[in-house]
């Protein structure tokens, strides 16, 4: 059965606060977040090393696609892009569908986000990964790894592994289920993919991050200084005609 919503904070975070406490990490946990009453959202927590609870972010893009469905059960996010003070830096989190959005990425980096988390729930419909498995994967990987470039940051995207089966309103597509594809993984400021994850297994990942490199990267690759903010304004336009 899936797990009910939960409210947050709530037992949930609680739990969670106990083990990063006890571990003394710094925890980002994906939740399936009751907000009210049939309003619900795909939230992700920061707890810190102490325990504490330093924020939420609330999904923004939410996708509608077999076997996810999203618009169904989630609300838009209302809280915006967020970055939080940890005891391991400044850390930003958004989720899943919102990797594919570089607005994202840059307003989070532009709070002071060092690292970019994504946890996420990514993977191939059986009739698509022969023919496009391999470039929708490079594409997923690709665009991440250009958010990290183009602000100066490390990006972290944890993706899960596995065959989920079901038939979802009758979608025949979907009812051959989805292989989720893994291949989680850590890139630097350069885009250099430095700790990936398998494809079909459950695995730690690990890798180093340097914060304090991000000095010297961002002054030689500028980005953030030079962006002519003066002409961004047609961006908030859905198309420009």
């Amino acid at each position: 059965m899936p797990l009910p919503p939960v409210p947050i904070p709530g037992p949930t975070t609680a739990r969670l606060s106990e083990v990063a406490k006890q571990l003394r990490i710094v925890l980002i946990a994906s939740l399936f977040e009751r907000r009210a009453a049939g309003v619900y959202h795909n939230t992700a927590v920061m707890i810190d090393a102490d325990g504490s609870l330093r924020g939420i972010y609330r999904k923004m893009h939410i996708p509608d696609d077999p076997l996810y469905y999203e618009k169904f059960y989630f609300t838009p996010g209302d809280l915006g892009f967020k970055a939080f003070d940890t005891q391991v830096g400044r850390v930003g989190t958004l989720v899943c569908w919102d990797q594919w959005y570089p607005e994202g990425a840059r307003l989070t980096a532009l709070q002071g986000a060092q690292v970019l988390f994504y946890p996420t729930a990514i993977g191939w419909h059986p009739d698509e990964k022969e023919h496009f498995g391999e470039a929708q994967f490079d594409a997923w990987q690709t665009i991440q790894r250009a958010h990290a470039i183009a602000n100066g940051v490390y990006v972290a995207v944890v993706n899960r592994v596995g065959f989920e089966e079901g038939d979802v309103r009758g979608n025949k597509a979907a009812g051959k289920g989805l292989e989720f594809w893994g291949g989680s993984f850590l890139a630097d400021p350069f885009g250099r993919v430095i700790a990936q994850a398998s494809h079909d297994k459950e695995e730690i990942l690990v890798g180093d991050v340097d914060l304090r490199a991000l000095e010297d990267i961002r002054r030689n690759w500028p980005f953030l200084r030079d962006r002519r903010i003066d002409a961004y304004a047609p961006i908030t336009s859905r198309l420009i005609d």
